[in-house]
């Protein structure tokens, strides 16, 4: 790979996500799912469990209707 590819590849990956903990991955996919938005890039990228999720306060159903990702 050349230097501008790989460049180009790290400018990207830093610059979507900051550095958040996985407490607060979780606190943003529960507001997700409360507002009905998608939330599948974090659930994939930290590979949250379902129980992290309901015990943060995610409806049941939110998380059954996730469930493929889990």
């Amino acid at each position: 790979m050349g230097k501008s590819k790989s460049r180009i590849i790290a400018r990207g990956k830093y610059d979507r996500i900051e550095n958040i903990s996985r407490e607060d991955a979780i606190r943003i996919v529960v507001e997700k799912l409360t507002k009905k938005e998608p939330a599948d890039d974090i659930i994939t990228l930290f590979g949250l469990k379902p129980e992290e999720l309901l015990e943060a306060g995610a409806e049941y159903e939110a998380v059954k209707s996730i469930e493929r990702l889990l």
